[in-house]
């Protein structure tokens, strides 16, 4: 028979509740399609049926070679659905017609297609566009061990964490967006992954969308390329719930600021929730448009500070609970407890590393052995203290904003801090005085020389200096 041109039936198509009633007078491939289209908006849901699948028409099919071509409104559209559905449209295919071999999900640039000379409408073929890589509920599960029965809970973390789960909940919000904030490995990550496996379990079929700044950027960009920023618009923001984590990655980019601006405005005007991490407070995002400060400031802001010892001994002893087959003496636990301070994930690494080493050795876990394979962490752990620690500190002591450490400002109130923190930069640190001058705003290291002279010269004559700076050092050095 050779290819069947599909003309009229995707007419009849878009109205699948009468699409029975054309099934007597269609090509076996215009019936499969009624009955697929059917099937799968029980089967992935309608939501997701409904935003990706129902706009594609069947261009036609050549029962000799097996090839079918499905069109879609645009590349994007076309590439997203090629990326995660097509095993599930083949299956499909294959499980109706037999003889279908290839699939081939075509889409034009502007949504339109040609007319050819003879009068059939024929498949405009646009430049390839990178398939989007959103983790989005619909195709990637979020991580099941990052929920919030294994969130331990404690001081540093409580308000996060009982503001994500109001989050999940899906009731009436008083506040929209919820801003998280914290350094790495404190649990921002985890709390979002929570709040998307917890959502999705009370409201099935909810589309529920996680994915880092970086990648939203990039996403935008490929968008933007393909000329079809239209088809990225409408699926981000007909999310019920978007999450976006490390926001301070598109600090500096404006056109991706200015998308992520509008989305946040339609997302929070729709009633949707909204989610997003940063490392730093919004007051603290440097480079980031003061419109977008606002908006973030205007929800609830919302900090996962380092773990005090009291919760790095729960989260320890959490972890041993799902270790049934690992005796960990207790004074092992306290140990752990003291030494491993920087973060969370690192504190779960050092203990993962001692009962797996033990296991594959042989040996039982006590003082020596534990000391003896975290040799290196535990150096590391001993003065580890970083300069974005030391910056944070010497803010929140002088009352000072930490997009300060990096400004030009030379007011007193400003300038004074900034040596400070120079100086303790130069003292707590391995790093070189061109590497500290570039983490204050890429100023040269006979900036940082001259401030760590002064500290030191003003040591030795101001009292209440002096103190302020004896102070700062017992708080980095624990």
């Amino acid at each position: 028979m050779g290819v069947t041109r599909i003309v009229q039936i995707n007419d009849r198509l878009s109205d699948d509740a009468g699409a029975d009633s054309d099934a007597g007078h269609a090509t076996p491939a215009e019936a499969a399609w009624v009955a697929i289209r059917t099937s799968l908006r029980k089967s992935i849901g309608a939501r997701t049926f409904d935003g990706w699948l129902k706009p594609l028409t069947l261009d036609s099919f050549d029962d000799e070679s097996g090839e079918l071509r499905l069109c879609a409104p645009s590349s994007f559209t076309a590439n997203w659905v090629d990326t995660h559905f097509r095993d599930h449209l083949l299956q499909a295919w294959r499980a109706m017609l037999p003889g279908v071999r290839t699939l081939i999900v075509d889409g034009s640039v502007d949504g339109t297609r040609p007319i050819a000379s003879d009068g059939e409408t024929v498949q405009s073929v646009a430049a390839p566009v990178a398939a989007p890589i959103i983790t989005a509920s619909e195709s990637t599960p979020f991580e099941p061990r990052y929920s919030f029965d294994s969130f331990v809970v404690g001081k540093a973390n409580e308000v996060a964490y009982n503001a994500a789960r109001t989050v999940a909940e899906g009731g009436a919000l008083a506040f929209n967006p919820l801003f998280l904030h914290g350094g790495t490995g404190l649990g921002k990550t985890h709390l979002m992954h929570a709040i998307g496996q917890d959502y999705l379990a009370r409201q099935p079929g909810a589309r529920v969308v996680y994915m880092s700044a970086e990648k939203f950027m990039f996403e935008f960009v490929a968008a933007m390329r393909a000329k079809d920023t239209f088809s990225f618009k409408q699926w981000l923001r007909s999310a019920d719930v978007l999450m976006i984590d490390d926001v301070q990655f598109i600090a500096g980019k404006e056109s991706t600021q200015e998308e992520f601006f509008h989305t946040m405005n339609e997302l929070i005007s729709a009633g949707r929730r909204l989610v997003i991490s940063a490392d730093r407070s919004p007051q603290d995002l440097d480079g980031i448009e003061s419109r977008i400060l606002s908006r973030l400031s205007w929800g609830l802001v919302a900090d996962v500070n380092p773990a005090d010892f009291e919760l790095r001994l729960n989260i320890i002893t959490k972890k041993l609970e799902a270790m049934p087959q690992a005796s960990v003496p207790q004074e092992v636990v306290m140990f752990l407890a003291r030494r491993i301070s920087a973060n969370i994930r690192e504190l779960e690494g050092a203990l993962n590393r001692v009962v797996a080493y033990a296991m594959l050795s042989g040996k039982p876990i006590d003082m020596e052995f534990t000391q003896a394979t975290l040799a290196d962490v535990l150096r590391a752990n001993q003065r580890r203290v970083t300069i974005d620690e030391i910056q944070r500190r010497v803010c929140d002591h002088f009352r000072i904003r930490q997009a300060e450490m990096s400004s030009a400002r030379r007011a007193r109130e400003v300038a004074r801090p900034r040596q400070i923190a120079m100086y303790l930069a130069k003292q707590l640190t391995p790093r070189s005085l061109p590497e500290i001058g570039r983490r204050f705003g890429g100023r040269d290291h006979t900036t940082v020389i001259h401030a760590v002279r002064q500290i030191e010269k003003l040591r030795a004559t101001d009292a209440e200096l002096d103190a302020d700076v004896r102070l700062l050092m017992r708080q980095l050095e624990g």
